[in-house]
């Protein structure tokens, strides 16, 4: 699960950690579900550890599935609003980007699709 979070014309990303799939690319927040827990709440468990914020969880922007050489991924992404301003909690480098940085970054192949989608409108 991932969560789209625009603020003021601009996107919320983190840095992959060293150690993880694809370390040092771009992406936007989430991860896992645990056994039994559904996106949105694996969503909303997932910012709070990794940024210290409460998120409404929105629509669902874009299902993804890739594979990779390794491991093949299916992605949910879904738009969220936020009150607070996030901290890096698991010191992992954050950003907010607009449109046309977006495309100048790395980001995981799985995610072209929702940055084509976010970059056009």
């Amino acid at each position: 699960m991932a969560a789209v979070i625009e603020r003021g014309g601009r996107f919320l990303v983190t840095r992959r950690l060293e150690g993880t799939h694809l370390p040092g690319y771009w992406e936007f927040p989430g991860g896992k579900c645990l056994p039994g827990e559904t996106h949105e709440a694996c969503l909303a468990r997932e910012l709070r550890e990794e940024l210290g914020i409460d998120a409404r969880i929105g629509a669902e922007i874009i299902a993804i599935e890739h594979a990779y050489p390794e491991r093949t991924v299916r992605l949910h992404f879904y738009r969220c609003e936020i009150a607070d301003d996030p901290r890096p909690l698991l010191n992992q480098e954050m950003q907010w980007v607009s449109r046309d940085e977006m495309r100048t970054l790395p980001f995981p192949e799985a995610d072209r699709r929702l940055i084509e989608l976010l970059t056009r409108s």
